[in-house]
């Protein structure tokens, strides 16, 4: 009886393992707004790293984490450091692509409570009514990712956050036209 329950289980274990396998190794999260402001107005709030607490919503998850910024105030090589809760974790961002107006592009690297690197990237695009910004991030699943996902839907997770974060940006450009 013992070897038919082992036997069963093995056969369960090797069957999730290929099905985990065979699922994507990329994903991606998009969200996008448009503004009643100028594209050089909301571009500044994404191209100043010091800025992003007034908007961002992980701030507001964890008003107490600490933060530290290294190379230039805005811009290509702008890098911000973080460390709070469980909720914010621990990792850097650092632009590295800056167009005015047009695109923000930054390397995400999270340290806690996952390991991971990842690309975010802010568009830009003039529109009659403002600016319509998308907010994407990319990246790669591991294994440990791709069994992750079974069960947690990136763009559930992410989404929500990309949305009340856009809404912030709302909220201060649009003060300000």
């Amino acid at each position: 009886m013992l070897v038919k329950v082992l036997i069963g289980v093995a056969v369960v274990v090797v069957a999730l393992t290929a099905y985990v396998a065979t699922r994507p190794g990329e994903f991606s999260v998009s969200r996008s707004a448009t503004f009643a402001a100028p594209a050089p107005a909301v571009f500044a709030q994404v191209n100043e790293l010091r800025k992003w607490k007034a908007w961002s919503p992980w701030a507001k998850k964890d008003p107490q984490a600490k933060e530290s910024f290294e190379g230039p105030a805005a811009g290509t090589g702008a890098s911000m450091s973080w460390a709070g809760n469980q909720e914010v974790g621990e990792g850097r961002m650092t632009i590295v692509e800056s167009r005015a107006a047009e695109l923000v592009r930054f390397k995400l690297e999270f340290f806690k409570p996952f390991a991971a690197t990842n690309t975010a990237v802010f568009e830009f695009r003039p529109e009659a009514q403002g600016t319509r910004v998308t907010w994407t991030m990319n990246g790669q699943n591991n294994f440990i990712g791709k069994a992750m996902c079974l069960f947690f839907d990136m763009d559930k997770m992410v989404g929500g956050d990309f949305e009340q974060g856009l809404a912030g940006i709302r909220q201060i450009v649009e003060a300000k036209s």
